[in-house]
């Protein structure tokens, strides 16, 4: 039902969330038009609307809160179909990194300290002592195809960001009409085993875009939120002086 776990860092959290699916619907027994913001769609068949209209966007921003006990994940991301993409990942309490990858072939990336430690922790004191020295308050430029950067810069592109879900879902139940930042919302919601669930709030009005996925319950609880649709990453370079080549 579910696309198939990436246990990694930047991952995690989309294994919890929906496995899209379109079902067909019968001809309506009458003439009257359905009810609702989306007549007589199926639960399945809004959801994959919505996704594929998320996919499709030109930009977007995404935000992910992570809330699982071994290691809690949050990521603020804007981005935009050009391959531009700007913002900060937290993994655990505290390491940060910040990220701008201005275009198809480069990324920069500028890591705190608790983030600087943790990658020299095996490292011997004088040499840690040197490579904080070197890189605390620079960017560290790198190539955007380099295997190393492959989870983070996941989430800097709408099709690898949901491409891992499988269509065919059933059981997505139409929820309530709400607001999600302001904007009109439809809950969809798929239950899962052991008390674990996921809810996507699909935009009413304009583009069915995704505004948000909750997910409750499991190993991996947490939100994603959609927001800021069409408007363009501010991914600019930063001054030659402040970066490092890794190269």
């Amino acid at each position: 039902m579910h696309a198939a776990p990436r246990r990694t860092a930047v991952t995690v959290l989309l294994c919890a969330a929906f496995a899209l699916g379109a079902t067909a619907c019968g001809p309506s027994s009458d003439d009257a038009k359905p009810a609702g913001p989306f007549g007589d769609l199926s639960g399945s068949q809004i959801v994959d609307k919505a996704f594929a209209a998320t996919k499709g966007a030109k930009a977007l921003t995404v935000d992910i809160d992570q809330r699982a006990a071994a290691e809690p994940i949050k990521a603020y991301l804007s981005l935009d179909s050009q391959g531009r993409c700007a913002g900060t990942l937290t993994t655990g309490a505290t390491d940060t990194v910040e990220l701008i990858k201005p275009d198809d072939k480069n990324v920069y990336m500028r890591f705190d300290e608790g983030s600087l430690r943790e990658q020299v922790k095996d490292e011997d004191p004088e040499t840690q002592k040197a490579v904080i020295k070197q890189l605390k308050g620079r960017w560290v430029k790198g190539s955007a195809s380099d295997p190393d950067n492959k989870d983070m810069l996941e989430l800097c592109d709408p099709k690898q960001l949901l491409g891992g879900f499988e269509q065919g879902a059933s059981g997505i139940e139409k929820g309530a009409e709400t607001t999600v930042g302001g904007q009109k919302a439809l809950a969809l919601t798929e239950p899962g085993k052991g008390g674990e669930s996921s809810t996507v709030y699909v935009a009413t009005e304009g583009t069915p875009y995704v505004l948000r996925i909750v997910t409750k319950g499991g190993e991996d609880p947490g939100t994603i939120t959609f927001s800021k649709y069409g408007k363009p990453a501010e991914a600019k370079a930063p001054a030659a002086k402040d970066v490092v080549e890794t190269e």
